[in-house]
C-alpha cells in the first residue's frame, strides 16, 4: 500500500467532498454513495445471517435520556445540544425541553428492549442499526472520512445472560474475521481497553466485565495488547485496528461488555426462577464508522476496489457510432444481471476511453464494435490487462459470477 490519501482519491474518483460550511461532514457524490450503499448492503446481509434484526431509532432525543444513561455526565463535551423552538407561541414546557443529537445508539436500543416483558427464553436478543451519529470532535482532529463530526455506525447490541456472553463474543469475532477478509484485510491488531478514570459502576462490576472480555478474546484465538484506562465509561472493550497508507493505526471494529447501562436504564428479563434480572449488554460494531472504513478501503486498495465493491464495475465502450445500439443492448443485459455499468459512447478514440476508465478505477472494460455486433460477442478487458471474448450472454454471466457479493456467495 503506497502513501495514498483517500481525500485525493475521493476527489479524483468523484466520490465525495467536504467544505467549510459543513466541517467534519461529508457530501457524497453519486459514485461515492453507490460505494457506501454496496458496503452497507453487504454488512446488512452479514448481520442478518448472524441473527440480528435491524432497527431504526431517532437522531434527536431529550437530554433527560442521556442524563439517565450517563452519557451527559461523561460524554457531554462531545455532544451537540439543541434547545428547541424559539417560537414564543409554543408552550413553556416544550421550550424548556433540551435535546441532544445522539453520539451513539446504545440507549435507544435499550428503549426498544424495554417495550416488552422479556423472558430468559427470549435471550439473546440482537438488534443492529446503521445509526446516524454526531460528535463534536475538535477541529484540529478532523481528517477526511477518518475522523468526522457526522458519521454512520454499524451499531449492534446483544441482550443476553452471563452464560451466553462467551458464545456471543465468539460469534462476533468469527463474523469480524470473515468481513475483514472479504473486504481485503487479512491482518488487524486487537487491543483490550480497560476501565477509564471517569466511569460508571463499581470496581466489582468492572472486574467481572474485564475478566469476561479477556477470557472470551483468548477463547476466540485473539492476541491482544492492553490499553489501560481507554475503555468506555460503561464497560471495557476490544478494539480492532487497521493501518492506513501512512502506517497509522485506526480503531474500526469494537466490542464492549456492559453491566452498567442495563442497570441505569432499568432493563430486565424474567429469569427461570421468575425473578427480574438485569441482562448483560454487548455493544459491537464490525466496521465502526462507515465513513472511516471506506477511507481505509480506498487507501488499502489504492482505489482499485474488488469487482463486487466497485461503484462502477464495468465500462461499455463503443468503437464507433454504428455500434451504439448494440452497446445499449449490452448495457441492458448487464443491468438485468445486477451489474453496475457506465456507457461510454463519446466520439473519442478507443484508447482514450480505456485510459479514462482506468483513471476512474473501473475494473472491467467491454469493447463493442462491428465484429462484436455481427457475432453477438463482448470483448472483456480486465484490470491486469488480460482480455477475453465471450458470446454476449456468457460474458454477462461470467461477470455476474465474478462480481458476486461474498455474503451472497457463501
Amino acid at each position: 500500500m503506497g502513501n495514498i490519501d483517500h481525500r485525493q482519491l475521493g476527489n479524483k474518483l468523484n466520490l465525495f467532498h467536504q467544505q467549510d460550511e459543513g466541517p467534519g461532514m461529508v457530501f457524497w457524490h453519486p459514485r461515492g454513495w453507490e460505494l457506501y450503499r454496496v458496503v452497507e448492503d453487504y454488512i446488512r446481509r452479514r448481520m442478518r445471517g448472524a441473527g440480528f434484526r435491524e432497527v431504526r431509532t431517532p437522531q434527536l432525543l431529550a437530554r433527560s435520556l442521556w442524563e439517565r444513561s450517563g452519557h451527559w455526565d461523561k460524554f457531554q463535551a462531545a455532544m451537540y445540544s439543541v434547545n428547541g423552538s424559539q417560537d414564543e407561541a409554543r408552550d413553556e414546557a416544550h421550550e424548556s425541553q433540551p435535546y441532544c443529537l445522539k453520539p451513539m445508539s446504545c440507549p435507544c436500543h435499550v428503549q426498544i428492549f424495554n417495550q416488552r416483558i422479556r423472558s430468559y427464553r427470549d435471550l439473546p436478543i440482537r438488534y443492529s442499526e446503521f445509526g446516524a451519529c454526531h460528535r463534536d470532535e475538535p477541529s484540529g482532529s478532523l481528517e477526511g472520512l477518518k475522523r468526522t463530526r457526522a458519521f454512520t455506525q454499524d451499531d449492534a447490541h446483544v441482550f443476553c445472560t452471563e452464560d451466553q456472553v462467551k458464545a456471543e463474543l465468539g460469534q462476533f469475532c468469527d463474523l469480524l474475521r470473515v468481513v475483514y477478509a472479504d473486504l481485503g484485510f487479512s491482518t488487524f491488531r486487537v487491543q483490550l481497553a480497560t476501565r477509564p478514570e471517569q466511569r460508571a459502576g463499581d470496581d466489582a462490576v468492572w472486574d467481572r466485565a474485564e475478566e469476561a472480555l479477556a477470557k472470551a478474546a483468548v477463547s476466540a484465538g485473539l492476541t491482544f495488547d492492553v490499553r489501560p484506562g481507554e475503555g468506555a465509561f460503561y464497560g471495557p472493550k476490544l478494539e480492532f485496528h487497521l493501518t492506513d497508507s501512512r502506517d497509522r493505526s485506526w480503531q474500526c471494529g469494537t466490542i464492549q461488555l456492559d453491566f452498567v447501562l442495563p442497570d441505569r436504564l432499568d432493563a430486565s428479563f424474567v429469569s427461570f426462577e421468575n425473578e427480574h434480572v438485569r441482562p448483560v449488554m454487548i455493544h459491537h460494531a464490525v466496521l465502526g464508522s462507515m465513513e472511516r472504513f471506506i477511507a481505509m478501503l480506498l487507501e488499502h486498495h489504492e482505489g482499485w476496489l474488488p469487482l463486487w465493491l466497485a461503484p462502477d464495475q464495468v465500462t461499455v465502450a463503443t468503437v464507433s457510432d454504428a455500434s451504439a445500439a448494440y452497446g445499449q443492448r449490452v448495457m441492458d443485459l448487464l443491468d438485468e444481471a445486477g451489474l453496475r455499468a457506465v456507457f461510454d459512447d463519446r466520439p473519442e478514440r478507443l484508447e482514450r476511453k480505456i485510459v479514462d476508465a482506468r483513471e476512474q478505477r473501473i475494473p472491467v472494460f467491454i469493447t463493442v464494435g462491428a465484429r462484436d455486433q455481427r457475432d453477438e460477442t463482448v470483448s472483456l478487458r480486465f484490470r491486469d490487462g488480460t482480455q477475453d471474448t465471450f458470446p454476449i450472454h456468457e460474458g454477462v454471466a461470467h461477470l455476474r459470477e465474478r462480481g458476486r457479493t461474498p455474503a451472497k456467495a457463501r
